[in-house]
């Protein structure tokens, strides 16, 4: 089967309504209703030029074969891409100017004006900006347990996807309070946010892109690569990988200011819909790395799942070399389009281990070093090989008491495998963002405005659960969830504990190889409860690994803390 048939043979077997996952928060029952897709305020679309498609062709021969066989085989070049002065210069013989290629969701809503409006659709029934370290959220003692990293000045629940790069950009750990919504009135302005994040938001400072604070207790800790997973707005000026390249505008290593000032619209439709032919692909080089380069496969527990859902690794190249990947998927998989994000990831500096054999001390890395993009691509239970002994990394040092430890991002995915649910083939868009209608009698599309299956149970739930009421799905849901909270509770407490007797043990003059030891066990302490902070089901997503990592936590606490109880009576006599 040559490339054209493979990719016809895809795209006829995809919905044009996947995207990408939701997340589970506890919210207020909103079911989806006819209301919810009243049309929202759109501009005018400009009137489109059809421009001769062979042309194109005539340099693009790999986007005639994902082009011509696909679902979008009858859309204009022109709806993408303002190629006028492009195909003068062509003429020409002149190939330095690039068309204009639109990264904006309006592209796609005059299609599919459904999703569009689900998508930029308020979602009142999840919470507004809530800061995690607090007490009416997960994780109360995370500023103690996490001192010395940016997450400390802020961490909050996330919001819906029309808002993750708004909200990562005023985020007080991400710019140093640099950029502001224009007024708290624009909080709640999904569509204004998803239009442009610069229609919201304002500037303290344009003259200048240094990295400075602004505000009192915030910090500047955002990078290019974390903003990878907020927008792919810079998709054509972005080697794989974040490598330095003279034809790439931007990599691992750019002014982040000067990068986040030319982005605007939050998870662009193309990140899970391949524009050209409509089959299911993910764009996120981090995950391309992991699934294709690593030879870890897309379900790296499940060996016949792999085989089963597989990835392929395209390349574009730039002036005949490698430049750019997409992977394209042999099958819709919504948790492999969700895993470009919602997934662990390191996206910054940290430590190199060094070598204790050699005698080579630990060291800071920067972004210039590849582990500051890398998918570990396990689960909680397998993070500590993959990190500290295949990759001798370790995220930041804990302010007080000088321990190396773990930061985890958002493992929804890894946290699904082996579950119930997803033995069950269960997927992501199952229950955040299930098959509705906007009518009685109108066609069933997907939900693209992700929320919890706790606020949608007849359309999620109840599809596999025939006979279950909303209140009962929602009780079968707060039980998990409230017991898993009591555990990460308990966790908290006896870190906290570890932590404060890790400085009296030091006051003390406990030997430092003691010292040594208690730092592990407060590396593993953390980890398998920190994952859990991260992860943003509060335990739903696989409530066995869950209470196995949880439980373990602990145990490392009250085993570091024995020993450095032992150890100081020891230095007492």
């Amino acid at each position: 089967m040559n490339m054209m048939q493979w990719v016809k043979h895809i795209a006829l077997g995809v919905g044009a309504s996947l995207f990408a996952l939701g997340i589970a928060q506890a919210g207020v029952s909103a079911p989806l209703k006819p209301s919810d897709f009243e049309p929202l305020a759109t501009k005018a679309a400009k009137p489109i030029i059809p421009i001769e498609e062979r042309k194109c062709y005539s340099c693009h021969d790999n986007i005639e074969e994902f082009h011509s066989g696909g679902r979008h085989a009858t859309v204009n070049c022109a709806a993408c891409h303002d190629a006028v002065d492009h195909l003068k210069s062509a003429k020409e013989k002149d190939m330095g100017k690039r068309p204009v290629t639109r990264t904006d969701h309006q592209v796609c809503a005059t299609c599919h004006a459904d999703q569009y409006n689900s998508f930029v659709k308020l979602n009142y029934a999840s919470q507004a900006r809530l800061e995690k370290a607090s007490f009416k959220s997960r994780s109360p003692l995370f500023d103690k347990l996490m001192e010395g990293y940016g997450f400390t000045i802020e961490h909050s629940e996330p919001r819906s996807h029309a808002f993750m790069l708004v909200d990562h950009l005023i985020m007080d750990r991400t710019y140093g309070g640099r950029f502001q919504l224009k007024d708290w009135m624009h909080v709640s302005d999904a569509e204004g946010a998803v239009k442009g994040a610069w229609n919201v938001l304002t500037d303290k400072e344009p003259s200048t892109s240094e990295q400075k604070k602004f505000l009192a207790q915030t910090v500047t800790a955002a990078n290019p690569v974390c903003l990878n997973c907020k927008t792919q707005d810079h998709i054509l000026d972005w080697k794989y990988m974040g490598e330095k390249d003279p034809k790439a505008k931007w990599d691992r290593t750019s002014k982040v200011v000067d990068f986040a000032r030319e982005l605007k619209h939050p998870l662009n439709c193309f990140m899970c819909h391949d524009p050209h032919s409509a089959a299911p692909r993910v764009v996120r080089d981090g995950l391309i790395h992991a699934v294709v380069d690593r030879k870890l496969g897309t379900y790296p527990m499940d060996a016949a799942k792999s085989a089963q859902i597989t990835m392929k690794k395209v390349m574009f190249q730039r002036d005949g070399k490698d430049f750019r990947a997409i992977g394209l998927l042999s099958k819709p998989d919504s948790n492999l389009m969700c895993a470009q994000c919602h997934v662990e990831y390191n996206c910054g500096p940290g430590f190199d281990l060094g070598d204790a054999a050699t005698g080579k001390a630990p060291e800071v890395i920067k972004m210039s070093d590849p582990r500051t993009n890398l998918f570990p691509w396990t689960d909680v239970m397998g993070y500590k090989k993959v990190m500290t002994k295949d990759y001798n990394f370790k995220d930041f040092k804990h302010a007080g008491t000088g321990a190396l430890l773990a930061k985890i991002q958002h493992p929804e995915f890894e946290t699904t495998w082996g579950s119930k649910h997803e033995r069950a083939g269960v997927e992501c868009k199952d229950c955040h963002m299930p098959k509705t209608k906007a009518s009685a009698d109108a066609k069933p599309f997907t939900w693209h405005g992700q929320q919890s299956a706790r606020n949608m149970t007849q359309d999620t739930c109840a599809k596999c659960h025939k006979g279950w009421t909303v209140e009962e799905s929602k009780y079968q849901i707060d039980a998990i969830q409230n017991y898993t909270r009591g555990k990460m509770t308990k966790a908290e407490f006896w870190i906290a504990q570890l932590i404060d007797e890790m400085i009296k043990a030091k006051d003390k003059g406990v030997d430092e190889l003691t010292m040594t030891k208690a730092k592990e066990f407060q590396y593993d302490a953390t980890l398998y409860w920190e994952w859990w902070t991260a992860e943003n089901s509060d335990g739903f997503h696989n409530p066995e690994m869950a209470r196995a990592s949880l439980t373990k936590s602990i145990d490392a606490s009250k085993d570091g803390i024995k020993m450095l109880r032992d150890a100081m009576g020891a230095v007492k006599k």
